[in-house]
């Protein structure tokens, strides 16, 4: 039986192709932002594992948490984990099992946007983060200059099958906003750094350099956020 979408629906085939390598994609961009120490993680929207194996090959991790909204997801993730909790992610009763303070890594990437009420789930994963220890969030860009020209010059803000304006997702952050919602649940924050998927890195650079910096905003695909607990 082919999987379905979040929407409950079949999709195509290309779409499906898409959706497999998207869960099996490791997001290496986290990895210069971890912490010093990382033995305790929880890898919310943790696809098939392969970010947090990733994180696993660098530091002696030994206890691995992962959650997963779609169950054939989560049967192949489910190997790579000492704990895998299925389904929605805001009804998971983690502080039943995990105490407070006591993660070093809390990785909620490409998560909190399909939530209703994300900022409370930031506020329930920040009280997991030990002294030291560190939330890395990451959400799209709504100030995309993909999405600022087809809604100024077209009046185009139809929902697709993914993209920025995924059927899925229901909160829109800019960088500002991202911060906020990163250190709402009383971390400090670390930075804020732009993921930018340019198919030729030199024209990107030269156009961040030629602004100052101030392209920055409309180039980002998404805003990959640090917060940490200060020891």
């Amino acid at each position: 039986m082919r999987r379905r979408d979040l929407l409950g629906r079949i999709p195509p085939f290309g779409l499906l192709t898409m959706l497999d390598r998207y869960y099996d994609t490791a997001r290496t961009e986290v990895l210069p932002f971890l912490p010093a120490r990382v033995t305790r993680l929880l890898d919310v929207g943790c696809g098939t594992g392969a970010t947090t194996r990733a994180v696993a090959s660098r530091h002696a991790v030994v206890w691995k948490g992962g959650i997963e909204y779609m169950d054939a997801v989560a049967t192949r993730a489910e190997p790579h984990f000492d704990r895998l909790w299925r389904g929605d992610a805001q009804a998971v009763a983690l502080e039943a099992e995990i105490a407070p303070g006591s993660l070093d890594l809390v990785l909620c990437l490409d998560v909190l946007e399909h939530m209703a009420d994300p900022w409370t789930m930031v506020k329930r994963l920040s009280a997991l983060v030990a002294p030291g220890g560190r939330l890395i969030v990451s959400v799209p860009n709504i100030r995309h200059w993909r999405f600022i020209w087809r809604l100024l010059a077209k009046g185009d803000f139809r929902y697709r099958d993914s993209g920025l304006l995924d059927r899925t997702h229901l909160r829109f952050f800019v960088k500002e906003t991202a911060a906020e919602l990163a250190t709402v649940g009383g971390l400090q924050l670390v930075g804020v750094h732009s993921v930018q998927r340019f198919r030729f890195p030199d024209v990107r650079w030269f156009l961040l350099m030629l602004s100052f910096g101030r392209l920055e905003t409309l180039l980002a695909k998404q805003w990959l956020v640090v917060a940490e607990r200060k020891p």
